[in-house]
């Protein structure tokens, strides 16, 4: 008969001390490395981010960050989204000044061959599960932006925008996103 011995989860002491050469997440107890991004990639995080940048410092509404910015979730949640808003209501998640401690208004993720598919459900559950008001999930091959605003039921899609298609954000109130800046 075979013994199963239970797995160890890992917690945010045991990540911090991880390598600085390398990217990882923490999702559920698991070490995960994050390959660097391809430069396509770069390329939409870059301008997708100074686009919501500008827009969130012109009017006052609070902070953004890019990666790699820890977001410690739990003591066993530890993830790096692409890009991230923090409301000035809420910049509380800001205040030991190392990473983010807790859910953000708004998370991006760039959807890349490595990461899509945990983007798309283990992360999206997650960022649910701990309160993230809205959740983005950019796809460079399809020129798409998907907006998921956070319901009782988890994210529902508020709207799939590409190009020649205005976004907007229930949470950044304002802010009008043409996709073809982007892409």
């Amino acid at each position: 008969m075979a013994s199963s011995t239970p797995a160890i989860k890992l917690t945010y002491d045991d990540y911090r001390n991880t390598p600085d050469d390398e990217r990882y997440e923490l999702l559920d107890g698991e070490l995960v490395l994050a390959p660097a991004p391809r430069l396509s990639h770069q390329r939409v995080a870059m301008r997708l981010g100074a686009l919501l940048h500008g827009f969130v410092q012109e009017q006052g509404l609070g902070q953004v960050f890019a990666a790699p910015c820890d977001v410690v979730l739990s003591l066993t949640n530890v993830v790096q989204p692409d890009l991230l808003f923090v409301a000035r209501e809420r910049e509380h998640v800001l205040r030991n000044g190392d990473n983010v401690r807790g859910a953000t208004d708004v998370v991006i993720e760039i959807l890349s061959p490595a990461t899509a598919a945990r983007d798309r459900t283990i992360e999206r559950e997650l960022y649910a599960e701990y309160g993230v008001r809205e959740y983005w999930l950019v796809d460079p091959a399809a020129k798409t932006v998907t907006v998921l605003p956070r319901s009782e039921r988890g994210f529902d899609a508020a709207g799939v925008y590409g190009p020649g298609q205005d976004l907007t954000s229930p949470t950044v109130r304002g802010f009008v996103l043409d996709p073809d800046e982007v892409f």
